[in-house]
């Protein structure tokens, strides 16, 4: 039945349990979601691990998946494994970073957005161990300081994405930090609400910045926004919920940076 199955997204299927998931499993899915399944817990990780030997992509949203989940993954699925996004997953700590880091050497995106209990020492593991990253989301992540973007400034020279949305720790200093790394295009900084005019000064040092959002930055000034125009290469800026983004800033804005899609 599943055998020309190459993709599998299964969402909000509560009724679904672990037997059921197990002969959905075909050897040959290279992508697989589970999001609100309230029946995924670390078991069903584990079958992913042991029945998917293909398996590029996963995506998993479980609120109850722990470290434990993730010791399922060996060297073998290391190989292939190159997209992991673990959006919410609450009982992941920096254990589970541990064996991220050591099972799947390989990726080039990992999305760890909302898991609250991750600190600035699993970023490190992170930036020391996975430097093929070219995305990395770290969205929601409330323990997150500047100290976690030196770590990323410093070891993630192929980065191309950093989402930072909902860092509330973050300020101007990790800015300062993330402005030296040459190979970012994207850029993703909403609601980071200790960010000032000052740490936009190092942003207009980013030559090969495409895409920035600054949305919902309190602090930022018009000041401060219209410096911006140095980023000449810049494809998109959102600033929606900037409360210092004015009228006279988003014309002056259009009109120095014409090829910019800049979002209100």
């Amino acid at each position: 039945m599943f055998q020309a199955l190459y993709e599998l997204e299964l969402a909000g299927c509560n009724e679904i349990t672990e037997q059921g998931l197990w002969q959905c499993l075909h050897p040959r899915i290279v992508s697989l979601t589970l999001t609100d399944c309230i029946n995924v817990a670390d078991e069903a990780v584990g079958a992913v691990a042991q029945l998917l030997p293909a398996l590029y992509e996963f995506q998993l949203q479980a609120y109850h998946v722990t470290d434990q989940a993730l010791g399922y993954f060996s060297p073998k699925q290391g190989s292939s494994l190159g997209v992991l996004r673990l959006h919410s997953c609450w009982e992941i700590t920096n254990h589970g970073v541990v064996n991220i880091v050591h099972s799947l050497p390989n990726l080039t995106v990992l999305s760890l957005s909302g898991c609250s209990k991750l600190t600035d020492d699993g970023v490190e593991l992170i930036a020391e161990n996975l430097q093929k990253l070219r995305s990395l989301d770290l969205s929601w992540c409330p323990r997150i300081t500047d100290a976690a973007l030196e770590y990323i400034a410093c070891d993630l020279n192929q980065l191309e994405e950093l989402t930072l949305d909902r860092c509330v720790h973050v300020t101007d200093i990790g800015i300062g930090y993330i402005s030296t790394m040459l190979s970012l295009q994207s850029l993703y900084l909403r609601w980071c609400s200790q960010i000032r005019d000052f740490g936009l000064q190092h942003l207009c040092g980013m030559r090969n910045l495409q895409i920035l959002s600054l949305a919902g930055c309190p602090l930022l000034t018009s000041n401060g926004l219209s410096s911006l125009i140095q980023l000449r290469h810049m494809c998109e800026l959102e600033l929606t919920n900037c409360p210092g983004a004015s009228r006279e800033l988003f014309d002056y804005l259009k009109e120095h940076l014409p090829r910019c899609l800049v979002i209100e």
